[in-house]
């Protein structure tokens, strides 16, 4: 005790080195992060890596020893990151020019693999932008405007995103989605070219859509019309003397107008009593 008295400075060093180490001995992990273990410059294992499987608050979070001094940890995050890609204009193949704003978001599943290609998240997003540029004046370029607006959409996204994930892979991340956020045509006259261009487009598809229309109509007239000649063509063959008093029922209603009510004036048909024409009124003979 009176060594130590005497000496309280080396004492005190050696109280703050033993401090140190025990502080550069263990590590706090959260459940949002997972630490990729660095010895010498070299990966050597993860603490609470990423797991689709595991539920939060039952991961490999919280309390963490490691080599004091002598490794180091690279904390990368375990929740869905994104990130916007810068405007892009695109060239439809119908000849619109679209300005096309899109995002993506990804999570690092691999951070072994992520430390290795691009040492940073940050790296990841930046790396990744690009490569969502080109997929998407890939994808767009290959189809008209239209198909933005159409279940042709959802298509184009997968296309998309699965060209963004295999270089995605290659950087320890998953894309979790792509979406576009607008794809206009640039104000002005561009957009009322567009859209004079698309009014008419549907005019002449509203012109052929009523002429095939009328078409069907009257092929569907004729076939009826050939089926009523037909029905009546075997009822009235059945019975010629119906037939005969059926067609003067009509003629009578024609000529003497006994079921318009609209006044025509007054008129007279003189008509000698064995008329022909008018046998029906006579009855069975």
């Amino acid at each position: 005790m009176d060594w130590i008295r005497r000496n309280p400075v080396l004492w005190l060093g050696v109280a703050l080195v033993a401090i140190a180490v025990a502080l550069s001995s263990f590590a706090i992990v959260p459940e949002t992060k997972q630490a990729v273990v660095i010895r010498f410059g070299v990966p050597r294992r993860i603490m609470n890596a990423y797991n689709p499987k595991e539920d939060f608050g039952h991961t490999g979070a919280g309390l963490a020893a490691k080599w004091p001094f002598v490794e180091q940890l690279v904390w990368v995050d375990k929740r869905v990151l994104d990130f916007d890609m810068p405007r892009q204009s695109v060239l439809s193949t119908d000849q619109f020019r679209l300005e096309v704003d899109a995002f993506a978001r990804y999570r690092i599943v691999n951070p072994v693999r992520m430390y290795v290609t691009a040492q940073s998240e940050r790296r990841v997003g930046d790396a990744l932008k690009p490569i969502l540029g080109s997929a998407l004046r890939n994808e767009l370029g290959k189809r008209p405007f239209a198909a933005l607006l159409t279940p042709e959409r959802d298509v184009v996204m997968g296309n998309i995103r699965n060209a963004l994930a295999k270089v995605a892979a290659q950087y320890g991340a998953e894309i979790v989605d792509v979406r576009i956020k607008r794809a206009d045509l640039p104000d002005g006259t561009p957009l009322e070219s567009a859209f004079t261009s698309m009014r008419t487009a549907r005019q002449q598809q509203a012109l052929t859509i009523q002429a095939e229309g009328k078409r069907e109509a009257q092929v569907i007239q004729g076939n009826a019309d050939a089926n009523a000649a037909q029905i009546y063509s075997a009822s009235f063959g059945k019975d010629p003397a119906f037939y005969d008093f059926y067609r003067a029922m009509q003629s009578y209603k024609v000529t003497f107008g006994t079921d318009d009510p609209s006044p025509r004036g007054a008129a007279t048909i003189l008509l000698s009593p064995d008329n022909d024409y008018l046998r029906q009124f006579m009855g069975k003979k």
